[in-house]
Parts: C-alpha cells; structure tokens; sequence
C-alpha cells in the first residue's frame, strides 16, 4: 500500500471511531469523569493505536472528553445551566438554518434517510431503551443539518451538541411515554413532506428545548 493509501486508511478509521464514540458519548454510554483507555479501545475496535489517539483527540476538541496530565483522556463533566441555555437558541438557528437552505431541493433519498433513523426510533421507544434513543434523537438532528452539506455548518453543530450532551438521557427519561419522542419527530418528516416550509420549521424548533 502506498503512503497515501494508508493515511486514507488511517483516517477512515479514525472518522468511523468517532463517529461511534461521538455517538455512544451524546447517548449517555459513558460516565462523567470515566476514563477512556487508548487499550481497551484498540481492543475494541481492532485497530491500531494511531486512529483511536486522533480519534480522542478530536473528541477533545469537540468538548465531548478532556484531556488531564497524568490521568489520560476522560469523559468532559456537564456544563452548567447556563451554558445549556445559551447553546439552545444557537443550536435552534443552525437546524432552521440547514432545513431552510435545501427545502426547496428535497428528494426521496433525503425521506429515506430519515425514515431509517425514526425506525430505530420507534424500536428504541418500544424496548424503552432510553440510550438508543438518545442516540437516535441526535442522529436525526445532525441528518437534517448534514443534508445541507456544509461540512462547516455541521462541525458548529456538532460543538453545540457536545455542549448538551448530559441532557438528551435526560429529557428522554422525562418523557412518560417514550413513544411521545418518536412520535415527535415523525410529525417533522411527515410536515416536511407536505411542502409546508413554515409548519416544518415550528415543528422543528418546537422539538429542540
């Protein structure tokens, strides 16, 4: 393998760790505090050092893990309130931001595509598995802002999200009906499927608190 072929490896990995770490972090799997070793990762995924190293590196950036001297990488504490407070109305104006820009150009792989993610959701809702659908919450949210294909938009979101990461477990577990947060988010998909710009933007916001 050539030398560029094997940083694309590398970097194929180190996209996919992230990915699934990101999403295992924003969902809850993982304690305040808890460290995350570089070995049982390796372990994990079958894979190098190097890809998990930048891997959790990235994750530091993003606010999601912390890096402590003589310690190693651990999960990021939650922010206070306040900071929740401020990231709500930001993160509100990148996702009508994102569905505004591509409303007029949707096609039915973009139905495809969240329609997979919300059957995850109602098989999450019904097994009452309160981490998958945190997990699938955040999975519908980045789809709607990734469809906008600005890789920019997405990384913005993605910071704000890591800043709210404790309390999507914690709103799915307020939820008495957990079937009440698919249901939600069906009716986004179904009023953006009518046409109605409008109606789907409010349904939208109205679903990010």
């Amino acid at each position: 393998m050539s030398a560029n072929g094997a940083t694309r490896l590398v970097f194929s990995l180190r996209e996919q760790i992230v990915e699934q770490l990101r999403n295992d972090l924003l969902a809850g799997r993982f304690h305040e505090g808890e460290r995350l070793s570089e070995a049982s990762l390796t372990s994990r995924f079958g894979v190098s050092r190097t890809p998990v190293r930048e891997a959790l590196q990235q994750l530091v950036q993003e606010g999601l893990l912390e890096g402590k001297p003589n310690v190693g990488v651990t999960v990021a504490h939650r922010p206070p309130d306040a900071i929740r407070d401020l990231v709500v109305p930001i993160r509100r104006s990148v996702e009508e931001f994102a569905l505004r820009s591509y409303f007029g150009d949707l096609r039915e792989e973009d139905f495809r595509v969240w329609e997979r993610i919300l059957d995850r959701l109602r098989e999450a809702c019904v097994a009452k598995d309160s981490y998958t659908v945190a997990e699938q919450d955040v999975a519908f949210h980045r789809a709607i802002v990734r469809r906008a294909g600005q890789s920019d938009l997405e990384q913005i979101w993605t910071t704000l999200i890591a800043r709210m990461r404790p309390h999507f477990v914690v709103t799915q577990r307020e939820y008495q009906d957990l079937m009440d947060v698919y249901r939600e988010h069906r009716a986004i998909v179904d009023i953006i499927r009518q046409g109605d710009l409008e109606a789907a933007v409010g349904a939208l916001l109205e679903n990010i608190s």
